[in-house]
C-alpha cells in the first residue's frame, strides 16, 4: 500500500484537530497543529493522530493535569500544554 502524500496527511490532521466535537479541544488542538507540526517528523504526525483517537474529555484532562496521561502520551500532552499555556 502506498503511503499519503504528506500534504494529504497533514490537512486531515488538521481537520480532525480542529473540528473534535469539544470546543475546548476545537481550539487547544487546533492551534497546535497549525503551529507545531509543520516539520514535524512521520513518526510524530502518527503520535498525533493516535492521541486524537482518545476521548477529548480525557485529553483534556491530561493537558490541564487532572490525570495522569498514558505513558505514550505523556511528552506530546506536556507539549500540547505547554503550548496551549494550561500548565
Amino acid at each position: 500500500m502506498q503511503a499519503l502524500p504528506r500534504e494529504t496527511v497533514m490537512k486531515r490532521i488538521r481537520m480532525r484537530a480542529n473540528h473534535r466535537g469539544m470546543k475546548e479541544m476545537d481550539i487547544i488542538l487546533g492551534r497546535f497543529s497549525e503551529t507545531e507540526l509543520d516539520g514535524a517528523s512521520d513518526a510524530a504526525l502518527a503520535e498525533f493522530e493516535a492521541l486524537m483517537e482518545e476521548n477529548d474529555q480525557e485529553i483534556y484532562g491530561w493537558i490541564l493535569g487532572r490525570a495522569r496521561p498514558p505513558r505514550k502520551f505523556e511528552a506530546l500532552i506536556n507539549r500540547i500544554a505547554r503550548h496551549a499555556g494550561a500548565r
